[in-house]
């Protein structure tokens, strides 16, 4: 956070979020592992499919045990990021992920590498990454004034979608240069760059120290209890958790359906993929202006209903270069809308959010939201090896309809303003604050993926 000592802080002007120093090198190191985050995305279903022939059920199992930890883990790595260093939580997730996703080049050099370690990789690095993420959301909060979130999630949201847009281009072209086993190493030097940056932030931290005798679980509860009893974050998390059912129902055959049916190439599946990020830059940077014109409400109901509409291009197509653009034009519009929603809904979130139950809140979003993708992938598999492949993505296309109806039968959805904060403690004497006083208050974000908490961050949403 910035403070009247720090010399890249004026107090006679507005503040920027770019000369903050705390909140550039969490940007710097978040913005890193979306970039790794994007090349694994992009390199793990090609090595599955083209290196290691998995068939449907083999990579319904794989995104399975890569989407079970964070449904298994989320609520207890929330909890100990609210009592705990959330950056040392960081730190350890980024490197325990680039140990794990390291032995995969080095298995493939040694000619060892299965589809078993590769299974094995995407559960550690899940669980990994449910450590970092569940302490990443929750620092924001604590690094800017509450009054300047909604830039912040912006920013975040736009610059993560282009870091997305530059992994997937690169994870292309370091497939085609040194093979995806050995792409992988992109993304392993993203945790290392992540955790160094992670590590030199420099602002205290109010831990909320347990009560003596009191239990993790005791916490946990309390943390549901929250979210259940406040209708705002009751009603977008269970809008994550239903977006993120349906969406991880199409992607677990996704990729199987671009590169197999489409017969698309790695090389088209990246650029698609980066078509796509670009539309969450556009989102992320777009939703405070349209959250301020039309309302916060109207705005997410309306990414909400074309959201559906964007997978017709990939029901109808088959394969050809027109059909190929029609998909990548459907992705940018379905990440645009997915950016702007994403970012509002994430910022509503921490704003009315005490600071003690931040990590807590993002947990059970997370584990609800977690919670369901295993469970889709599986169905996914089922229903994928049962009806085919293009019946069960229309089947995840229609179960897209269901947190629109969630939204709409909401007080939410003619919200047009954003909400207060609650009672906070003051921020520390290193807050990055406006220059005038104000109400603690914005005037209007995998993998997510990312991915797959860290690439959702990169759709400027999250859990």
């Amino acid at each position: 956070m910035t403070s009247s000592t720090d010399p890249s802080f004026s107090p006679d002007a507005r503040p920027s979020l770019w000369r903050h120093r705390n909140f550039r090198r969490y940007l710097s190191g978040q913005a890193a592992s979306v970039t790794g985050s994007s090349i694994s995305s992009m390199v793990i279903p090609v090595l599955a499919v083209l290196e290691l022939d998995a068939t449907t059920a083999e990579v319904a199992w794989l995104t399975f045990l890569g989407q079970l930890p964070p449904a298994l883990l989320a609520l207890h790595a929330g909890a100990l990021a609210d009592r705990h260093s959330k950056r040392k939580q960081m730190i350890t997730g980024d490197l325990i992920s680039a140990a794990a996703l390291a032995s995969v080049p080095v298995a493939a050099a040694l000619d060892r590498l299965s589809l078993t370690q590769l299974m094995v990789v995407a559960a550690v690095q899940g669980a990994a990454g449910v450590l970092h993420d569940a302490a990443a959301i929750s620092l924001l909060p604590g690094l800017v004034d509450r009054s300047l979130l909604q830039r912040s999630n912006s920013r975040i949201g736009g610059l993560f979608a282009v870091a997305a847009t530059a992994g997937s281009n690169l994870g292309a072209a370091l497939t085609a240069l040194l093979g995806p086993a050995r792409a992988l190493l992109g993304d392993v030097i993203s945790y290392l760059i992540s955790a160094w940056c992670t590590a030199r932030i420099q602002t205290p931290e109010s831990l909320q120290k347990a009560a003596e005798g009191r239990r993790l679980h005791a916490e946990i509860s309390e943390g549901l209890r929250y979210v259940s009893r406040d209708h705002r974050l009751r009603t977008l998390t269970l809008v994550n958790a239903t977006t993120s059912a349906a969406l991880a129902l199409l992607n677990t055959l996704w990729a199987l359906y671009l590169l197999r049916s489409l017969a698309m190439s790695a090389t088209t599946f990246g650029v698609v993929l980066g078509l796509g990020a670009l539309g969450a830059a556009a989102g992320a940077l777009a939703a405070p202006s349209l959250a301020t014109r039309y309302g916060p409400g109207p705005m997410m109901l309306a990414a909400l209903a074309i959201t559906p509409l964007t997978q017709i291009p990939l029901l109808l197509a088959s394969p050809g270069l027109a059909w190929q653009f029609a998909i990548g034009g459907a992705l940018f519009l379905q990440l645009v809308c997915a950016a702007a929603a994403g970012t509002t809904q994430r910022t509503i979130r921490q704003v009315v959010t005490a600071d003690g139950m931040q990590a807590r809140m993002q947990a059970v979003s997370t584990w609800l939201t977690s919670g369901a993708r295993p469970v889709a992938a599986l169905l996914s598999g089922g229903l994928g090896t049962w009806i085919g492949v293009r019946p069960t993505l229309i089947v995840g296309t229609c179960l897209l309809v269901v947190p629109l109806v969630v939204l709409y039968r909401s007080p939410l959805r003619s919200l047009l303003e954003m909400p207060g904060s609650p009672t906070a403690a003051p921020p520390s004497a290193d807050a990055l604050t406006p220059p005038t006083p104000s109400p603690l208050e914005p005037t209007v974000p995998k993998p997510a993926a990312a991915v797959d908490v860290r690439q959702d961050r990169s759709a400027g949403g999250g859990p």
